[in-house]
């Protein structure tokens, strides 16, 4: 793990327990970011993009940490390897951080509170785990001055950002939380890139995977089948669309898109039974024990239940399967 030493300004690498207390920034990219290897050179200063690496350090300093992580600079992307081994890791950096800054960059606090609602940082992919992840996070506007501390501001958080306030006052009971109920969580958010949607939620399900960019949307598949064999919560199979054309003519059992999960945010999951037999991916499809409530022979399909159900209604989720014998 590479760090920004907020005194020298230069990076420094360490690795397990050698790694010293260190504070993180979570933020929006723009169009001037310093890199890697625009941090190796001496002009750096220079560059467009130095104002952030610089006034985050200072808040780091004013702060007592002697060490930062910021991913455009710490993480040389221009090695895959490195670069797949930082994003499955980066969950549990944010994690370790002492304090998380996050950088509100179109946010002027003295717009009052409710300004925050607004910032483009509650719409990008990334910074769900960014906000989950750390225990401590502490809001900065535009110019640097503290808006507030998550813990003070977690109800507003969590009516912004539909994650409930215990997770984000104690990001252990993540665990605790259904799969649909988390994948609604990313339900607006946005990526750049189509296979970060799947990669910036290995974090939130504790899953790992190898980053393949050219894939698209199959990377939210792969994310869903490394589910799959981590957890018996059949709530992944509880999503669906307010569209009959695209449920017409998607008939997988695997959502395509965060976004599927829209109106999942209330569905638990049954406690699995012992007897039940696991649940797999083959090369035919899902392999699953499903209690059957109705066999549609002319469509080749089956209405089976899910082990979830809807909190609010009481309502036990259904599926729609295409059977293969």
């Amino acid at each position: 793990m590479r760090l920004i030493n907020v005194t020298t300004m230069r990076l420094e690498e360490y690795f397990g327990f050698q790694i010293p207390p260190y504070a993180i920034l979570s933020h929006c990219w723009g169009t001037d970011e310093i890199t890697f290897q625009d941090f190796a050179s001496p002009d750096w200063r220079r560059m467009r993009g130095a104002s952030k690496i610089e006034r985050s350090s200072f808040v780091c300093r004013q702060h007592g940490w002697n060490y930062i992580w910021i991913d455009t600079c710490c993480i040389d992307k221009s090695s895959s390897a490195e670069l797949s081994e930082a994003i499955n890791s980066m969950y549990k950096w944010y994690a370790k951080s002492e304090v998380c800054f996050a950088y509100l960059d179109d946010v002027n606090c003295s717009e009052g509170m409710e300004a925050i609602r607004k910032s483009r940082w509650f719409t990008r992919g990334w910074t769900l785990q960014e906000l989950i992840a750390p225990l401590y996070v502490e809001f900065l506007d535009q110019r640097w001055q503290p808006v507030g501390k998550k813990s003070d501001l977690s109800a507003l958080l969590s009516e912004i950002t539909t994650v409930p306030e215990n997770v984000l006052e104690e990001p252990l009971v993540l665990k605790f939380c259904s799969v649909a109920r988390r994948m609604s969580w990313a339900a607006h958010r946005e990526t750049t890139r189509d296979e970060d949607i799947a990669y910036c939620l290995l974090g939130i399900f504790d899953v790992n995977m190898p980053l393949l960019y050219g894939e698209g949307a199959r990377a939210f598949t792969r994310l869903q089948e490394e589910i799959l064999k981590e957890t018996d919560d059949q709530s992944l199979f509880a999503w669906g669309s307010q569209s009959y054309a695209y449920l017409k003519t998607h008939t997988g059992v695997l959502a395509l898109h965060p976004l599927d999960f829209a109106m999942s945010k209330n569905i638990i999951p049954f406690p699995s039974k012992p007897r039940r037999q696991p649940y797999s991916m083959t090369n035919k499809g899902l392999q699953i024990e499903l209690p059957i409530l109705e066999v549609i022979d002319d469509k080749n399909m089956v209405r089976t239940v899910s082990r979830c159900w809807t909190v609010i209604t009481k309502m036990i989720s259904r599926t729609s399967l295409h059977y293969l014998w």
